[in-house]
């Protein structure tokens, strides 16, 4: 084996079954974190921060929100911040079997795949980071804690105080 190459951390919870009906909490990122799908305006005094698509950034929505169309699958909610994306995707029934021949065909790692693939196709380059970041729901309080981020996430970023190091595990 040669050990110039870096191993990989895993980022999936071990012996869960990704296609299990729950909530999840995705987040993937531009490669080097490039600030190319958004920009974050306003946060002032008066008025709240708004988030501006840039065209790529409404290329990410576009299939975004077709993946509703993805049978059980519902996006609950979702933030396009200018380097990231944060989901709140739900499977409604399961899919599969925890047997599957491989994590990548369990829906959850194959919807985000997908989505990330379809944009780099359109775009006509690779523009995100291998991988992605996700945090099964566990629970209400849970699921309102990342509710409130992912509407806060503008406000933190006009205020210089985002910080995902909590929801990047």
């Amino acid at each position: 084996m040669n050990n110039n190459f870096k191993q990989r951390k895993n980022l999936r919870l071990k012996e869960y079954n990704y296609s299990s009906a729950g909530l999840y909490f995705i987040t993937f990122c531009v490669k080097n974190r490039a600030k190319i799908l958004s920009t974050v305006v306003g946060g002032g005094a008066l008025d709240a921060p708004q988030v501006i698509l840039t065209p790529v950034g409404k290329i990410v929505e576009k299939y975004i929100l077709s993946s509703n169309n993805i049978e059980n699958l519902l996006i609950y909610n979702y933030v396009i911040m200018p380097d990231h994306v944060h989901l709140l995707m739900g499977i409604q029934q399961k899919f599969g079997t925890s047997k599957a021949p491989s994590p990548t065909n369990e829906i959850i790692p194959h919807s985000i795949s997908t989505l990330k693939r379809f944009v780099n196709k359109e775009i006509g380059t690779n523009i995100f980071q291998r991988s992605f970041y996700d945090h099964v729901v566990r629970n209400e309080e849970d699921l309102e804690d990342i509710n409130d981020y992912i509407i806060a996430n503008p406000y933190y970023w006009a205020c210089g105080n985002h910080d995902d190091s909590n929801y990047l595990r």
